[in-house]
């Protein structure tokens, strides 16, 4: 029997800043549990003052240290941060694998820093589907910086894009990232490009290609525009994490005086509310006499008596 849970104090305890209750919201999220409507309404009218960050790049590149290192130096401005790490999702059990919260455990006794780790269970785009509602939960508590890093092993690592107001990708040199970022559509997710690991051999090189590969990109904007600076650090030792906070204090600067904040969050919530209403059709669909009314439809198609959007208004008739 499922323990009843009251949402409205779980919240409120939440806002308190009590780690128990704000993993409880999470947790109750990502389970899609009963409750989980109760608290979506709950959490509106309390979010939007959050900076949500997305670090997303290829293994290797330090993205988990890079984050530590982000988060030790917003906590130095008295700054409350909440970290969404979302890892692989173990093929046996659906939970997360890579354990950030291991690697980020300098942070793990400091109540003003929240870590969860988030498996993607299958879900592509290097978020898992219920990133926004765990982002939204953070922002209602009160946390002032969110940080939100991906999986970032391939090209549908970019969806991060669509929940972050500013998008960091971490390139370190020697992996051949300065040609894999164009073929990898990086060049279009980045506000801030960050090399990592300057300290190595061929950083100077990844910086170069970096730099080209924006000029041939900006010939093709018209108008006013985000020119993406690139930011060396040595995550390791903090060097440049100053220099990286101050690239990104400058792109929230720079969206506020072009309203492009604004228009990321709608965006943002637009594709949410579109996600959450595809679900429902699916739902509604597998419902439909049953389930078999797809199955019907579909071997009329291979049959050769219905085309596939014939198909596809009859089935949309039948939701109604």
């Amino acid at each position: 029997m499922a323990r009843h849970v009251d949402v409205a104090e779980l919240v409120d305890r939440a806002r308190e800043g009590q780690p128990r209750a704000v993993a409880r919201l999470i947790s109750l999220v990502e389970d899609e549990a009963p409750q989980l409507r109760a608290v979506a309404a709950a959490l509106a009218p309390l979010t939007g003052r959050a900076r949500v960050l997305g670090i997303t790049g290829p293994p290797g590149a330090g993205k988990s240290t890079s984050t530590s290192a982000l988060v030790s130096a917003y906590r130095e401005r008295g700054a409350r941060v909440g970290v969404l790490a979302v890892d692989p999702s173990s093929p046996f059990s659906g939970g997360a694998l890579l354990g950030d919260r291991i690697r980020m455990s300098d942070h793990a006794t400091d109540p003003g820093v929240f870590i969860r780790s988030m498996a993607t269970r299958g879900h592509l785009g290097g978020m898992a589907a219920a990133t926004p509602q765990a982002l939204r939960v953070l922002d209602a508590a009160g946390f002032d910086v969110v940080i939100i890093e991906t999986v970032g092993v391939g090209q549908s690592e970019v969806d991060v894009v669509r929940l972050a107001d500013t998008t960091l990708v971490l390139l370190a040199p020697g992996m051949g990232d300065g040609i894999q970022a164009a073929k990898a559509g990086i060049l279009e997710v980045a506000d801030v490009f960050v090399v990592n690991k300057a300290d190595r051999d061929g950083a100077e090189a990844t910086v170069n290609d970096l730099k080209y590969m924006i000029s041939l990109g900006r010939k093709e904007i018209r108008g006013p525009s985000w020119r993406q600076p690139i930011v060396r650090t040595i995550a390791t030792k903090a060097e440049g994490i100053p220099e990286l906070l101050d690239a990104i204090d400058a792109h929230a600067s720079w969206m506020t005086d072009h309203g492009e904040l604004e228009g990321r969050r709608t965006h943002r919530a637009a594709t949410e509310v579109e996600a959450i209403a595809v679900a429902g059709l699916r739902a509604r669909l597998g419902s439909v006499h049953g389930g078999d009314a797809l199955d019907q439809l579909a071997k009329r198609v291979v049959a050769g008596e219905l085309d596939p959007y014939a198909a596809a208004d009859q089935l949309i008739d039948q939701l109604g």
